[in-house]
């Protein structure tokens, strides 16, 4: 079952790993995770005098014979942390390295789809790994579908299914489908987003998407895949350019002065995009393809600051 999605071998260095949250958490079970809440965790955290009805369990005898004051223990509430994960299946994802069925190898897949897939699953798998609950959505122009909640290392299976099903859906609108009844997370936590961000509204309609997922109380991860093609484009001569979504095709005499304006205006887009997210605390990732599956994820992690050691 992972064969198209991630080699068996990188499963149990997956589970070494835990998702870092910048934020203490408030689940609804138990987890992992400290939360701001004090519960039943063997954590210590503080000391409160004791008062009626407090478990006397918890009473500090030697406190008690060193003050003469009676003081119950305090330990952190271990809560989960939800992660959402969200893939971009528009066609413009659907490049490079050939089609998915035909990418089976770990291998640095070039196809852009499979290898936000890969990204995605590795995401979800450290968390269920962790105790944490995965979410899954794709989307194109809208929602495509959502996997329910997920709990357990043993349900990671169900999202590698969900996940290498689904092929690319035609037309994208990221703004359009994130904004759809129904496609916020219900509950606070942590949301990935997995996307060549191609859109029609640019970094604005991007800025907005995203701030309306931290009104709903999202820690945001943006992971921007591209492929070697897109970043460091060698096409050269008369070509006709077509739009993969639209079908609508440019006649272009493709030069070196292009070639260098096409540069400099991607490298404004990663900018503005990061001087966005810099300013509202998300965190914003470029994901080559080109780069080994293995350490593609080691890299993503590190630089999206939430590798956490187990």
């Amino acid at each position: 079952m992972t064969s198209s999605l991630l080699p068996p071998s990188l499963l149990p260095r997956l589970e070494r790993l835990s998702i870092a949250s910048r934020r203490r958490i408030r689940g609804t079970l138990q987890g992992k995770r400290r939360s701001s809440r004090f519960g039943s965790s063997l954590e210590f955290a503080d000391y409160r005098e004791y008062a009626p009805g407090d478990d006397i369990r918890r009473f500090d005898w030697s406190v008690y014979s060193r003050t003469g004051r009676p003081f119950v223990r305090q330990y952190w509430d271990e809560q989960e942390l939800r992660i959402n994960l969200y893939v971009d299946i528009s066609a413009s994802m659907d490049f490079g390295g050939g089609s998915e069925r035909r990418a089976e190898t770990g291998q640095a897949p070039e196809n852009k789809l499979l290898y936000a897939k890969r990204l995605a699953a590795s995401v979800g798998y450290m968390a269920l790994a962790g105790d944490d609950v995965v979410q899954a959505a794709v989307f194109s122009k809208e929602i495509k579908g959502k996997l329910p909640p997920l709990r357990g290392k043993a349900s990671a299976f169900r999202l590698f299914s969900f996940l290498q099903e689904m092929g690319p859906a035609g037309p994208g609108d990221l703004r359009g489908a994130l904004r759809q009844p129904g496609a916020l997370p219900a509950q606070p936590g942590m949301t990935w987003i997995f996307s060549d961000l191609w859109l029609e509204s640019g970094a604005e309609g991007l800025a907005e998407t995203l701030a309306f997922f931290q009104a709903a109380g999202q820690e945001i991860v943006l992971v921007h895949v591209l492929s070697e093609a897109e970043l460091r484009p060698v096409l050269s001569g008369d070509l006709r350019l077509l739009d993969s979504e639209l079908g609508t095709g440019k006649e272009i005499a493709l030069t070196g002065k292009i070639l260098d304006r096409y540069g400099r205006e991607l490298d404004e887009y990663f900018k503005e995009i990061g001087r966005f997210c810099g300013g509202r605390g998300i965190r914003y990732v470029v994901a080559p393809t080109d780069v080994p599956l293995e350490q593609g994820i080691v890299k993503m992690m590190d630089k999206a600051g939430t590798t956490g050691g187990k």
